[in-house]
């Protein structure tokens, strides 16, 4: 029990560390493919670090391979969503990946979702919708396509503790790594290497990509994938709050606020019955 409430609690600090990202971007004035190469690039550093003291050696498996692939896909694709079509629609096509995960855990795992599971997913999701309906847009159908995978790719992430031979701390680093070397060459394109925009790389590498992600691999060994992507559905509300508290002149609506709280009460309210059923069933 304690144990899950640890990995709840990792899952959640991770998803407020990934909310930080929306902010730090909008912050730094480069490409996007070399923002994601120069975070992924200290990530996987650090987590290289946090490795070696921890005295962790990377592993190599068929699943491994797989969730770094996830991981790759889920850091890229969402990136470049972000230039391809609006910032609402690619946030909310991002997070059909709980109805995903729940699609891919029934076929490869066997694993039914509860109906507890499937109500919080619908009402978690319907928040999301709510919370941007007043800026969606068409946009592009490539862009939104791409988003669309994004969410499939995401839901893998989620699934790193459970593929065959898993070690998601090492499908972690891989996959960053892949992004640093696939991202790095556009920075040879940026002119803005000022103290402040540094300053936020090193952010987004230090805590939005490394911390987030080992929180969340720490989380994944005691929280079914279904609730960590649950959990995680704060986090496309926190985003646009926090660009919010430093820009101003991005104000919520009341159907943006309304869709928060939904969002906020409808995941306090699945982990506290979680959690009252883990007790009982003990």
């Amino acid at each position: 029990m304690k144990s899950t409430r640890s990995g709840v609690l990792s899952v959640l600090c991770a998803a407020v560390l990934f909310s930080t990202g929306g902010l730090l971007i909008k912050l730094i004035p480069w490409s996007a493919m070399a923002i994601n190469g120069a975070r992924s690039l200290i990530s996987t550093i650090l987590i290289g670090l946090y490795l070696w003291t921890t005295k962790q050696k990377i592993r190599f498996s068929p699943g491994i391979v797989l969730g770094a692939v996830a991981t790759f896909l889920t850091c890229s694709l969402f990136i470049l969503a972000n230039k391809m079509t609006t910032a609402a629609n690619a946030i909310i096509l991002q997070y059909t990946a709980p109805v995903f995960l729940i699609l891919f855990m029934a076929l490869f795992f066997r694993e039914k979702p509860g109906g507890l599971d499937i109500l919080t997913c619908i009402l978690v999701f319907a928040g999301i919708v709510l919370f941007f309906l007043d800026s969606l847009s068409t946009g592009h159908y490539a862009g939104d396509l791409i988003a669309l995978v994004a969410g499939m790719s995401y839901a893998g992430v989620f699934m790193l503790n459970r593929l065959p031979g898993a070690h998601p701390i090492s499908s972690v680093i891989i996959g960053h790594g892949l992004c640093a070397v696939i991202g790095l060459p556009s920075i040879l394109h940026e002119t803005d290497f000022s103290p402040s925009t540094l300053l936020w790389i090193a952010l987004l590498g230090m805590f939005q990509m490394a911390l987030a992600y080992i929180l969340l691999c720490h989380g994944l060994k005691s929280v079914s994938p279904v609730t960590s992507s649950l959990i995680t559905g704060i986090e496309p509300i926190l985003s646009p709050i926090l660009v919010m508290m430093v820009f101003p002149s991005e104000k919520l609506s009341p159907l943006a606020i309304a869709g928060a709280f939904l969002v906020i009460v409808t995941v306090l309210v699945y982990n506290v019955l979680k959690a009252k059923r883990m007790r009982t069933d003990g």
